[in-house]
C-alpha cells in the first residue's frame, strides 16, 4: 500500500480505493432476492457489429444505496434524493470484533465527519452469503445523527440483522433523514479519513440502486 501511495504521489495523483463488489453471476444476494444475470442481446460472435447485453438484478445488488422508499411506503425514491451525502469527506471506522452489533461505545470521536463507513469483516465474503453479519445498533445511529452524520455505510448487507422483522436500525435512519450504503468492500482500507464518491443511479420508483463506490486520499 505504501508503494501504491508513493507511485500515486509521483504521478501527481491521490491514492484511490475501489470499495465496490463486482457484479457477476453467483453474486451473493439476500435470501429470496433476485440473482444477478447477464444475457446477450446482440453478440459479435453471432454476426452483430456490436455486443449488447441485458441485466437482471436486484436494486440491492452488491454495493448499493438504500432509498428511504426501501423502508417507508411513500418516502422518496432513489431518483429523488439529494446526491450531496454521497460525495465528500468521510471516516472509515474499524469495527471488527465488536460482536453482533456496532454499539455506541464502538464509535469514538469522528472529528466532525458527516459520513461514516464501518468495517466489520476481517475478510469480505465475496463468494457466500453471511446470515450472521454484524448489524448497527439503533442507539449507534442516534449517536451519529446527534453528531450531524448524514450518511452511514458498512460492509455488511444490511444495517439490521437478517432475522429482524421490525427494521429498527433502518427506522432510526429514517427518523434522522440519513442516507445508507451497504455491501461495501473495505478489506484494503486502513481506518481513517477519505473522500467518498458513491453515486446511485436515478431509478424512478427505485427503492435502492447499485453504486460504484470509491475512496480517495484527502488532498
Amino acid at each position: 500500500r505504501t508503494s501504491q501511495r508513493q507511485n500515486c504521489a509521483l504521478m501527481g495523483m491521490r491514492g484511490t480505493w475501489d470499495i465496490t463488489q463486482k457484479l457477476r453471476p453467483g453474486l451473493p444476494v439476500w435470501p429470496g432476492d433476485t440473482a444477478f444475470q447477464q444475457t446477450g442481446t446482440w453478440q459479435m460472435a453471432e454476426g452483430s457489429p456490436v455486443n449488447v447485453s441485458a441485466l437482471t438484478l436486484s436494486t440491492h445488488s452488491g454495493a448499493h444505496a438504500d432509498a428511504p422508499l426501501h423502508y417507508a411506503q411513500g418516502a422518496p425514491d432513489i431518483a429523488s434524493i439529494d446526491l450531496a451525502p454521497y460525495l465528500g469527506e468521510c471516516v472509515v471506522v474499524d469495527a471488527r470484533g465488536c460482536g453482533a452489533m456496532v454499539k455506541p461505545n464502538d464509535v469514538s470521536d469522528l472529528g466532525g465527519a458527516k459520513r461514516v463507513l464501518f468495517r466489520t469483516y476481517e475478510q469480505f465474503p465475496h463468494d457466500g452469503w453471511d446470515e450472521d453479519h454484524t448489524a448497527i445498533a439503533p442507539a449507534t445511529i442516534a449517536k451519529l445523527a446527534d453528531a450531524g452524520v448524514t450518511l452511514i455505510g458498512m460492509d455488511g448487507p444490511s444495517l439490521d440483522p437478517q432475522s429482524s422483522k421490525t427494521m429498527d436500525a433502518h427506522k432510526a435512519v429514517l427518523a434522522a433523514d440519513m442516507r445508507v450504503l451497504e455491501g461495501l468492500v473495505l478489506d484494503a482500507v486502513p481506518a481513517g479519513r477519505y473522500e467518498l464518491i458513491a453515486l446511485p443511479l436515478p431509478i424512478v420508483g427505485g427503492d435502492a440502486s447499485p453504486v460504484r463506490a470509491i475512496l480517495r486520499e484527502l488532498s
